[in-house]
């Protein structure tokens, strides 16, 4: 299961923990994943996605139709 955001695209970032003495040892970023369940009125379904949470904010801004539909166009999700 790959911490990939279904609507964004958003994946892990590498960075560095700097300790007091600066010492640097690299680190992961992870985005911040939610499974949630989504209903599409258009096709009567119920869809599980992998959303980070600025996606759910844009979601509960836009609507999931709105949303899906760029995302389709952007190439990020394909409805099965």
């Amino acid at each position: 299961m790959a911490k990939v955001c279904d609507i964004t695209g958003k994946t892990p970032r590498t960075g560095n923990n700097v300790s007091h003495a600066n010492n640097k040892t690299k680190r992961k970023f992870y985005p911040n994943l939610h499974k949630k369940k989504f209903y599409i009125p258009e096709e009567d379904a119920w869809i599980t996605l992998k959303v980070c949470t600025s996606a759910l904010k844009t979601i509960n801004k836009k609507g999931i139709s709105a949303v899906l539909k760029e995302a389709q166009a952007k190439g990020m999700f394909v409805i099965k």
